[in-house]
């Protein structure tokens, strides 16, 4: 959480400039000139908050049970020091496959740390009423997916 908080407060500072040039110093959340999901997740417009939800749940509960299937030792799994590539990979195929959505957060960290950084950077409380108060889906969703992939 506060390394993605941290990494937001970076992506930040090095950017000022042009985030300054095309927002003219109007932070906003959503519209065509919205800034805000570069730093956290927010819905597609097709998306509704139920699918929302059920998407990040398969991608977390996918990521886990992969991750699960790659490192357990009674498995076959990949070979040996070959399981970060493959957890990279995994990650790359749910991202290309599921990332249209919103995305993918598959992570509360990943989301919540850089949704806060916002709120006090510029974008105000709009962060969290977006999409439908949206914000707790990145944070609730890959919990219960988590267990689901770990159960």
């Amino acid at each position: 959480f506060l390394g993605a908080f941290a990494g937001s407060c970076a992506v930040f500072v090095l950017y000022y400039d042009a985030l300054m040039d095309h927002t003219y110093g109007q932070f906003e959340v959503t519209g065509a000139n919205a800034t805000a999901n570069i730093f956290a997740s927010y819905p597609a417009k097709h998306l509704s908050v139920l699918n929302g939800f059920v998407d990040q749940v398969i991608a977390t509960g996918a990521l886990i049970l992969c991750i699960l299937a790659i490192t357990d030792r009674k498995n076959i799994g990949a070979p040996k020091g070959m399981e970060p590539l493959c957890i990279g990979l995994i990650i790359m195929a749910i991202g290309v496959s599921m990332g249209l959505n919103c995305g993918y957060p598959i992570n509360p960290a990943r989301d919540l740390g850089p949704r806060l950084f916002t709120a006090v950077a510029g974008w105000g409380m709009e962060v969290f009423s977006a999409g439908g108060c949206w914000w707790w889906i990145p944070v609730a969703g890959p919990m219960v997916g988590g267990a689901i992939g770990a159960g």
